[in-house]
């Protein structure tokens, strides 16, 4: 099977622009084999680390930094996301070749790394058309998604030498203390605080799991490429800016909370960010039944979890709402954001109900 469809580029949005021949000298001093002039765009998507092509006659690069503005004192690390990259490729290839890191901020204002650009495609709010999927198709498309999921889940974090990567003991509440602690510190007028959540949450923290693994943070399909000629074989998994060890029922929390269905109210269906309501794909109740099989891990009620996802997509588009609501950042994308996080935030509550 044969597709056009890449992961797409545009011109550098205003006012993200970096020092391009600053860039250029530095990356041409370390990385040798670099020639010609770069052909300069940003890709499209994504909401918080910005993320650039540089391709070269020699080699096609794609450059990470944290996003301008306010940001967490400890999210958008970029040396974070390299590490666990390099770390993890010997034992879960599915990740791009990591080329280059650097903290000098002489250089682009920030710290930023180089990787590789992965030849595939990335998939994006819908199955690209000349797929012609049928049903079966997605059905197959899905499963190889989750089973991506559940591999990282099981690779052994002390083997692949990350045993001072984080802590798993207290990994629980370490989360639910500070989503809530990050929401308070931008909490804007047009949006409610949600103490009731917040509360809630440190109330129904479980036990930290017996299983610790290594977590993604944002597994979506929008962060994966795959094969060209076989779209149900992902080729590599992007975005690990907040990956973590700790609690794999977290991480699956995360990704159900991103993941729409047609039976999903309106407020929701507003944030479909990939095709998970395509005839075919799973429901979040049948990702769970594969979970369980798959893995062996028991899950006797999934509710925590889910608010949890929710309640820190919540946070993350209301810090993002916080920077354009401060005239910190002029991508309008972000402006109906504050819109989206109350609208989580009064779904948190209706689950904590049980409606």
């Amino acid at each position: 099977m044969n597709t056009t469809s890449s992961n797409p580029t545009t011109a550098v949005r205003k006012g993200e622009e970096l020092d391009w021949q600053a860039l250029d000298r530095h990356l041409k001093s370390v990385l040798p084999d670099l020639e010609g002039e770069a052909e300069i765009s940003q890709f499209a998507g994504g909401a918080s680390n910005l993320t650039y092509r540089l391709k070269y006659e020699t080699d096609d690069l794609v450059v990470r930094r944290p996003p301008f503005g306010t940001k967490a004192k400890t999210a958008h690390s970029m040396i974070r996301e390299y590490r666990i990259m390099n770390a993890l490729k010997p034992v879960y290839p599915s990740v791009p070749d990591t080329l280059y890191y650097s903290d000098d901020k002489s250089i682009i204002g920030s710290e930023f790394y180089v990787m590789r650009k992965v030849d595939g495609v990335l998939i994006r709010n819908r199955i690209p058309v000349e797929w012609n999927f049928t049903k079966e198709d997605t059905r197959r498309f899905c499963n190889s998604f989750w089973e991506k999921l559940m591999e990282l889940h099981q690779v052994d974090y002390l083997e692949a030498g990350l045993e001072d990567f984080g802590k798993p003991e207290g990994y629980v509440k370490r989360q639910i203390l500070g989503w809530n602690r990050r929401f308070e510190r931008v909490i804007t007028p047009d949006v409610d605080s949600f103490s009731a959540v917040r509360d809630w949450l440190v109330a129904s923290m479980p036990a930290d799991s017996i299983r610790p693994s290594i977590l993604h943070g944002d597994y979506r399909i929008d962060n994966v490429i795959v094969d060209r000629d076989d779209p149900c074989k992902i080729l590599a998994v992007l975005d690990w800016e907040i990956c973590a060890v700790g609690d794999p029922l977290m991480d699956l929390g995360n990704s159900l909370a991103y993941w729409i269905q047609d039976d999903d109210p309106a407020e929701l269906k507003h944030l479909v960010v990939q095709p998970s309501n395509a005839p075919g794909m799973l429901t979040r109740g049948q990702i769970l039944d594969l979970y369980q099989q798959r893995t062996g891990i028991d899950i006797p009620d999934f509710r925590f979890y889910l608010v949890y996802g929710y309640w820190r997509l919540c946070v993350i588009l209301q810090q993002i709402y916080f920077r354009y609501f401060h005239g910190q950042t002029q991508d309008e994308r972000f402006s109906t954001f504050g819109v989206a996080a109350q609208n989580l935030g009064e779904h948190c509550q209706r689950l904590m109900l049980g409606r």
